[in-house]
């Protein structure tokens, strides 16, 4: 197998090392180091248009769509059928093989396709695709919406499929109103479905939750989104099924060991989106699951706590080492070498004022999806908390342009009094509440930085490479720098005698 048949994951650490080692006042002993994981996945012979793994090879995938089929779908009746049209188009782009199931949902949820007596699966082929669309077109909408339960039906459905990645796309018009009537409520299915598989969560029509596709997007590793009009679904379900299909790798995980002293408060991936990721544990350290992998880089931060008590001034030392892991899928993976995450105490007070960019950058679109909540609830109390609601937009557009997003940008101005993109801050009159549901989408999306000319690269900052980049201990098996004179994992041995 040659380098370029493989498929390759790349990691890089961004930070600024310097920490101070005197705490300001009522702050406690122990510092927090902030770094920025870049991690891409690569498929052979690097990206092509319309390639997907393997050149078009068709990844192993189960499917399951789930199409709102409660009574507000007929008000009005545009967008049902938008939702069976756009159902049949990502039918349509299953390839052969594909397990998959149709689901429509209500109080509760039923199988569409296959039909009664059948697997819990069908496997498209042209014979499958037909009666399955069939299926769809014949569809019609009555009762109400219980998320849970159509979440909690795709979970059995998949439960024991073989595939490596299981994916539902689910489609509602409305909010989780009638939750209190499912033999399964939402918070328990999410409970269960987590870690099953990966689900993107639609919204169509003016009442759909965003909080709530997001909630269910974040806990199963998926993507909330919404179309503004109902012609817009099948172009974005199209858009969407291709990229399933491009899925390079199932499942990538990230593997955190602190060194002694150090702990690990917080992973959480930044970009595309946020999404808090639950640790497990692994050895020394913990892992991190995140899923679903295309041709594609995201940005994770990790937030560590150490002590300097004790520790030299001005010296790099590792507080972590951090690599990534693949389980075997049938497909040659190659991975990148552990890459440390340092510090460099110091007590000069400007050293440690630093702020690496992509940390910054993140606590702005913090900074802006807080505001952007902020203004929506304030508006939502009426002209008493005009004020309230204004000035936390002129936040989120401060710190928009701060980011330089112009997606970010162009969402909030949208909602301005005049929509001219003046930056006056003032709502403007007439706004519908789907609006405000909208730009709560938008302000979740994250973006790396613009190409083009960056700030020069900080003397603190280490630069990706492989592992001539690191050292091992013999001893203990720590990595880090590869100039380290000596351990700074449990044995503390000499490592190699310091330059004269």
């Amino acid at each position: 197998m040659t380098v370029a048949e493989q498929i390759e994951v790349t990691l890089a650490v961004g930070q600024q090392r310097d920490l101070p080692v005197v705490a300001a006042p009522g702050q406690p002993a122990d510092r927090e180091m902030h770094a920025i994981l870049e991690i891409g996945v690569r498929g052979p012979d690097g990206p092509g248009p319309g390639d997907g793994p393997a050149h078009g090879a068709a990844p192993a995938l189960a499917e399951v769509l789930i199409v709102d089929t409660s009574r507000s779908m007929l008000h009005p009746a545009a967008k049902l059928r938008a939702a069976k049209d756009a159902t049949a188009a990502a039918i349509r782009l299953l390839p052969d093989g594909t397990a998959f199931a149709v689901l429509s949902g209500r109080f509760g949820a039923t199988v569409v396709h296959p039909g009664p007596g059948r697997a819990p699966l069908a496997v498209a082929g042209p014979a499958e695709r037909e009666a399955a669309e069939r299926a769809v077109r014949i569809l019609d909408a009555d009762g109400g919406t219980a998320l849970g339960a159509w979440l909690d039906l795709a979970r059995r459905l998949l439960k024991d499929q073989p595939a490596p990645v299981k994916h539902v796309l689910l489609l509602t018009d409305g909010r989780n109103e009638h939750d209190h009537r499912a033999a399964v409520p939402l918070d328990t299915a999410l409970d269960a479905c987590e870690g099953r598989f990966v689900c993107d969560a639609w919204g169509i029509g003016d009442d759909w939750d965003a909080e709530q596709l997001l909630r269910i997007a974040r806990r199963l590793h998926g993507r909330a989104g919404a179309v503004r009009e109902e012609s817009e679904l099948t172009a974005a379900y199209e858009e969407l099924m291709t990229g399933l299909l491009g899925t390079t790798i199932p499942e990538l995980r990230i593997r955190i060991t602190p060194t002694p002293g150090t702990a690990i408060r917080r992973v959480k991936q930044v970009v595309p989106r946020e999404q808090e990721l639950p640790p497990l544990p692994a050895g020394p350290g913990a892992e991190y699951v995140t899923r679903a992998w295309g041709e594609e880089v995201r940005h994770y931060q990790v937030v560590l706590t150490a002590d300097p008590a004790g520790r030299e001034l001005g010296e790099d030392l590792q507080l972590a080492a951090v690599e990534v892991a693949v389980p075997d899928f049938g497909r040659p993976v190659r991975l990148p070498a552990p890459r440390p995450v340092l510090v460099r105490w110091t007590d000069h007070p400007l050293d440690a004022s630093r702020q690496h960019p992509a940390v910054r950058r993140s606590e702005l679109y913090q900074r802006a999806s807080a505001a952007v909540a902020e203004a929506y609830r304030a508006w939502l109390r009426g002209d008493d908390a005009r004020d309230a609601a204004d000035s936390a937009l002129a936040r989120a557009l401060a710190a928009a342009g701060e980011l330089g997003d112009p997606q970010l940008l162009d969402a909030l101005r949208a909602i301005e009094d005049d929509g001219t993109g003046a930056g006056t801050g003032r709502i403007r009159s007439g706004l519908k509440d789907v609006d405000w549901q909208h730009l709560i989408l938008s302000s979740a999306l994250t973006t790396p930085p613009p190409p083009g000319p960056q700030p020069p690269p900080d003397p603190g900052i280490p630069e990706p490479a492989g592992a001539e980049a690191l050292t091992e201990c013999p001893e203990c098996g720590w990595l880090g720098p590869a100039d380290s004179v000596y351990c700074g994992g449990a044995c503390g041995r000499r490592l190699r005698e310091p330059e004269s």
